[in-house]
């Protein structure tokens, strides 16, 4: 079994900042990409920001110079660093990791959280 826990979602001020983490746990062998998207009501779900376990990073246009994500290998979590929010950027979070498990070591399947919820207004 795979777990991944997000945090810290919740409500800023438009100009304001959040830190969202997820923790993933489990019978996990190998971690290889962990990310963040995000879906506003009515839209479809979004790449916000990757980080694979070398430390190449990718974000979407949208939140690039705002957003950094950061990752603790030995932690097995992911950050997103969320500054100068805007009113778009509302969203539920989900985190994603693409790992492999000790059942099936070379095999890399993707998994996801719960989600957490982004509200930016004033």
């Amino acid at each position: 079994q795979v777990q991944l826990v997000e945090s810290g979602g919740g409500l800023v001020q438009p100009g304001g900042s959040l830190r969202l983490s997820c923790a993933a746990s489990g019978n996990i062998f190998s971690i290889n990409a962990m990310g963040w998207y995000r879906q506003a009501p009515g839209k479809q779900r979004e790449l916000v920001a990757t980080i694979t376990s070398g430390g190449m990073l990718n974000y979407v246009d949208s939140v690039k110079g705002r957003f950094t994500i950061s990752r603790d290998n030995v932690k097995n979590t992911v950050y997103l660093q969320m500054n100068s929010l805007k009113s778009e950027d509302a969203a539920v979070y989900y985190c994603n990791a693409v790992l492999s498990t000790y059942a099936k070591r070379w095999i890399y399947d993707h998994y996801w959280g719960q989600g957490t919820q982004v509200t930016v207004s004033s």
